[in-house]
């Protein structure tokens, strides 16, 4: 098992990619399947991923195999060993491993247990002590770093990277050349008549979500336009135990037209939804990801600044997209950045950054992107 250098796979190489359990990461992993079969295009390539995002990898063109990685079903690990050994009779030795969660340790070990030739991203060394060095070339050395949105960052690897996008990331730490901003994903109709604008207002880290009268304010406006509107997410009760919901989105139902479709379609049919709707306004959670993966026009609602400094790690997830606004807000902060993100909720009084974006900047960019006009896109 050796660090990957863009050693020579053979003619069908067997290779696995490793994902997590959250929508957003999946869909910046797209380009990295693409891009592998692209070139190995006779390779096998199996995906392990999750429950959660089952129904957009079993319909995804370019994985041979899917596994739920990350799921609730007692029997995981007898049943991971048993598959692992299945795959390897049906196409060999594992080739080559990719890791895009090298922060999870069911990661490190699970693509460390398979034994591939050759491994990209995170991984631990035989007898699973230690993490695999990182080795010495600039697609291995960025592994280490952690200011990946930074732009120091992205000084130092001006050589191998154009941007600080992490679907950009994924494919050269595996040596693939690709379009790294063209997101894909499958679709299916939602079963219901999509509202014109859809809206998505929870997300894992209280620190970027929008307050409850900003929300309220924004559907007014979209009511005085004409527009129908529509709020997308999952059950109300798994709102509200996985994304912070408390009475936000009760505040929002209860105090506007919008129509409430929390847990009314799975993801691949949130898609559909999405690619029917003439816009989304959303925070920074999976459907933006979504969105952007279906062209469907988005204003993402970030608290960063003009600079990207803020409440989200912008320029690493931000889609990069003509049709994908990112707001900038007039309040500058940098201490969800001094904390590396880890900071589930705003650690200062008054939640600054999002409170002092206003519904009517927000407005603004959803007027323009449903004219046809540019909205614009903060990020670099």
């Amino acid at each position: 098992m050796e660090r990957f250098a863009d050693q020579p796979l053979g003619d069908r190489p067997h290779l696995a990619v490793f994902s997590s359990t959250k929508v957003g990461n999946f869909v910046v992993t797209t380009p990295l399947l693409r891009g592998l079969k692209e070139k190995y295009p006779e390779a096998t390539l199996d995906f392990y991923g999750s429950d959660v995002t089952q129904d957009f990898e079993e319909h995804c063109p370019y994985i041979d195999f899917r596994f739920s990685l990350y799921s609730t079903r007692d029997d995981f690990l007898p049943t991971l060993t048993r598959t692992v050994e299945e795959r390897v009779a049906v196409a060999g030795r594992y080739d080559l491993a990719v890791n895009c969660d090298g922060f999870a340790e069911l990661n490190l070990v699970a693509v460390t247990a398979i034994n591939p030739r050759f491994i990209a991203g995170g991984a631990l060394a035989p007898g699973f002590r230690d993490r695999m060095p990182a080795g010495s070339a600039p697609e291995h050395r960025m592994l280490l770093e952690d200011d990946w949105d930074s732009p120091e960052f992205l000084a130092r690897y001006a050589g191998t990277l154009s941007s600080n996008y992490i679907g950009e990331i994924f494919c050269r730490m595996a040596y693939v050349e690709t379009d790294f901003f063209k997101l894909e994903l499958p679709t299916l109709a939602p079963g219901f008549e999509v509202p014109d604008v859809l809206v998505h207002a929870t997300t894992t880290r209280t620190a970027k979500m929008w307050p409850a009268d900003h929300w309220i304010r924004l559907l007014e406006g979209c009511a005085e336009r004409g527009l129908s509107t529509g709020l997308v997410g999952s059950a109300p009760s798994a709102q509200q135990t996985l994304y912070n919901a408390g009475d936000l989105e009760a505040q929002i139902v209860s105090n506007t037209d919008i129509i409430d479709l929390r847990g009314r379609t799975s993801l691949i049919r949130l898609a559909g939804a999405l690619a029917r709707s003439r816009a989304l306004v959303t925070v920074d959670a999976g459907p933006l990801h979504v969105a952007a993966a279906v062209g469907c026009p988005t204003v993402a609602v970030f608290g960063n600044d003009a600079q990207g400094v803020g409440a989200s790690p912008v320029r690493l997830w931000a889609p990069r997209a003509p049709h994908v606004h990112v707001t900038a807000s007039p309040h500058s902060c940098t201490v969800c950045r001094d904390n590396r993100f880890r900071n589930a909720d705003c650690l200062v009084a008054g939640h600054p950054c999002m409170a002092e974006l206003t519904p009517d900047r927000v407005l603004d960019a959803l007027d323009a992107l449903l004219s046809g006009a540019a909205a614009g896109n903060t990020i670099s």
